[in-house]
């Protein structure tokens, strides 16, 4: 038995060291020069829409000009919280925490720069998205990358359009089980086993029962459940990262300018603050901003293209409020409760050093036995939502690539991937989630910007027939 398990070790290792191989000296590279300036194309291309259409967008959340008749299965504010709660999870607790402890406070500034550009990319891909849905004999909708691959492309690439809608559509399957699944599982498994002593074993039999329960019931019953979720996690989790800066008020300009001034040098809290080079900082800053906000990536596209709406760029601009709110907001809080506490400096990594910040943060109001409860809790409920958002991800996809009447395997399946995720070692899980990742963006970017036309004449046929989007 002794034997087994040490071949299973071995085999684990040659695994691990091939994936981690594949994300320093292939995959980090290609998302690096591929999607910031992808990013920077269209915010120059059409002129800086994600802000000139800013307060339209905040009209379109509000309800505005929701119409029960539209075509879609929710509205714009349930797509926006569906592929909220998908991207507002690990990333901003435990990702940013990654990204200063291998990358340094300066990650943090490439995780900015993402996330500004990333808005842009939300806005193109989940326009597109809308453009080329599909509508079921039973009226659900279907939608996302896979389809503007195929569609959208084919007077391109011909036959070679659907190759890669069928790349993607695969691609997106195993990121369910990695980004949307094993990753969260892990991190919940991992901090209710050191703050609770909770087994892992239990934790993720009772995760994955929680999971199976809401997931069956489609992409209605995810919305109705992160409708209520997101906001009330993202509520308690920005107060107390709030309270604690409000606290430490005099060490946030110290902070930003850390930032800033480390974007370009490095300072790594791993290896004993020895210098990291300007690029590891900047590609943790941009891997970790991906993981966090998955502009580019595709994925929030399969999500808003269920929305009620006719017009694509309505829903487009929505999305493009995404990263916004997850990078630009709620990352920064993280981080700069991180930084002002000297949580970074504590050589501890992912979610414990979170936790020690928030508990030293809170220390001087005499809450700090608050901090890693807070963590915890909120961790849970943002994993929770990632994983039920993702399940729709990999059920689209599955039902694209295999037909509906395989969707209910697929499910189970995934339930199994959140068991095997609680179970797992971290550095694997997050080698496996960073791989991943790539294998949906490669794909994604190339059909975004051999589209950029389609969305081009999109936007100026929006704006002709809204007088009044100021």
């Amino acid at each position: 038995m002794e034997e087994i398990l040490q071949f299973g070790d071995r085999v684990l290792f040659y695994i691990d060291h091939a994936i981690s191989s594949y994300n320093q000296y292939v995959g980090g590279y290609l998302i690096l020069f591929l999607l910031v300036p992808t990013g920077i194309y269209f915010t120059i291309r059409f002129r800086f829409l994600q802000f000139t259409g800013f307060g339209h967008a905040i009209a379109i959340i509000r309800g505005k000009y929701d119409n029960k008749d539209d075509t879609g299965d929710i509205n714009h504010f349930r797509a926006l919280t569906t592929a909220l709660s998908a991207t507002v999870g690990t990333g901003n607790i435990v990702g940013v925490a990654l990204a200063i402890y291998y990358g340094g406070p300066g990650a943090i500034f490439w995780m900015w720069i993402t996330g500004f550009f990333g808005m842009m990319l939300k806005l193109v891909e989940c326009t597109l998205g809308q453009m080329y849905r599909k509508k079921h004999e039973d009226g659900t909708i279907a939608g996302g990358p896979m389809y503007y691959m195929e569609f959208g492309l084919k007077r391109l690439m011909g036959k070679y359009s659907r190759w890669l809608a069928l790349v993607f559509a695969f691609a997106t399957i195993l990121c369910s089980f990695g980004t949307g699944n094993m990753a969260q599982s892990n991190s919940m498994a991992d901090i209710l086993n050191s703050n609770y002593d909770i087994s892992t074993v239990l934790s993720g039999f009772v995760i994955t029962i929680l999971v199976l329960l809401v997931i069956i019931g489609g992409i209605k019953r995810i919305a109705e459940v992160t409708a209520r979720l997101v906001p009330f996690m993202a509520f308690f989790y920005l107060l107390g990262a709030g309270v604690i800066l409000v606290v430490s008020w005099q060490a946030i300009p110290g902070a930003m300018a850390m930032i800033f001034t480390d974007a370009f040098t490095g300072t790594a809290a791993k290896g004993g603050f020895m210098g990291s080079a300007f690029i590891i900082a900047l590609r943790y800053g941009v891997a970790r901003g991906l993981f966090s906000n998955e502009a580019g990536q595709g994925s929030a596209a399969i999500a808003h293209s269920a929305a009620k709406t006719e017009h694509p760029l309505r829903e487009g601009l929505v999305a493009a409020m995404e990263p916004f709110i997850d990078t630009i907001c709620v990352c920064t809080l993280t981080a700069l409760v991180i930084i002002t506490t000297g949580a970074w400096t504590s050589g501890e990594a992912g979610i414990t050093m979170t936790a020690i910040a928030f508990t030293s943060g809170l220390d001087p109001i005499n809450l700090g036995f608050m901090g890693e409860h807070l963590v915890a809790a909120t961790l849970v409920l943002f994993a929770f939502s990632t994983m039920i958002s993702w399940s729709y991800y990999g059920s689209q996809a599955t039902a694209y690539l295999f037909g509906w009447k395989k969707v209910k395997i697929y499910r189970y399946v995934f339930g199994l991937f959140v068991f095997l995720g609680a179970l797992g070692k971290i550095d694997i899980v997050w080698n496996f989630v960073d791989m991943v990742i790539t294998f949906m963006t490669i794909p994604n970017l190339i059909a975004l910007i051999l589209l950029a036309p389609v969305v081009h004449r999109e936007i100026k046929k929006y704006f002709n027939q809204i007088p009044d989007h100021k």
